[in-house]
């Protein structure tokens, strides 16, 4: 598929890293939490201590201090949730729409470009994003969104809608597992162009019926982030 303007337009962006940018892209590794990993399916996904093993196990043996990767990931760990499962097949949604960062809870996490907080929420369904952030983005004509989801319910005490938010500043810390969805603690990463009327919250799993639409609208993060 040819990338499109809006594409083009993320990667000539210059980014300030989400985390600590002392720690080099060397020590980044990408993860793949997909249903064709094999090495998956002696690990239950379900288990956010079985998971948070297996990714800490895998960042370890790889010499790195993060673990990225998922998007356009089609996942198994979204079936323990009622959530993201409705009664027809068709409908499930296992299709991950953002880029994740593993790290560990309490981890400070940055503005990667200068904007304004959009709106804030924590969304509390068992396997969602948890406490999320969203920060708009306009540049010239370009206007966008970026979600910051499993956060620390401490990032969201005092932020107030239209703060101006410069690149690089501290945004938020990263949640333990009982805040986050009960998820191994990681940052989901997005991109939106249309947030259409959401607000502090927006879809970061999808099912395949509605892939194309998702994948317009939220670009790969790693246009932004080059990891």
């Amino acid at each position: 598929m040819p990338i499109s303007s809006f594409e083009i337009f993320l990667k000539s962006l210059k980014t300030h890293p989400l985390i600590d940018a002392t720690i080099s892209k060397s020590e980044y590794v990408a993860l793949d939490l997909s249903v064709n990993n094999p090495d998956l399916k002696s690990v239950n996904v379900s288990s956010s201590d079985d998971l948070e093993k297996y990714i800490w196990h895998y960042i370890n043996s790889h010499k790195a201090k993060v673990a990225y990767g998922g998007y356009i990931e089609k996942r198994g760990i979204y079936e323990r949730s009622t959530y993201f499962n409705q009664n027809n097949s068709d409908e499930v949604r296992n299709i991950h729409l953002g880029l994740d960062l593993w790290i560990e809870a309490n981890t400070p996490i940055y503005a990667p470009l200068d904007g304004k907080i959009h709106s804030f929420k924590n969304n509390t369904n068992h396997g969602d994003y948890g406490p999320t952030l969203i920060l708009k983005h306009i540049f010239s004509d370009t206007q966008f969104y970026t979600l910051y989801g499993h956060l620390s319910i401490a990032s969201l005490e005092g932020l107030k809608v239209g703060v101006e938010i410069n690149q690089g500043q501290q945004i938020a810390t990263l949640g333990t597992t009982k805040v986050n969805g009960d998820y191994p603690p990681h940052l989901h990463f997005q991109i939106i162009k249309d947030i259409q009327d959401y607000k502090g919250d927006y879809p970061g799993v999808c099912n395949q019926f509605n892939l194309e639409f998702y994948k317009g609208n939220c670009p790969d993060p790693n246009l932004l982030l080059k990891l």
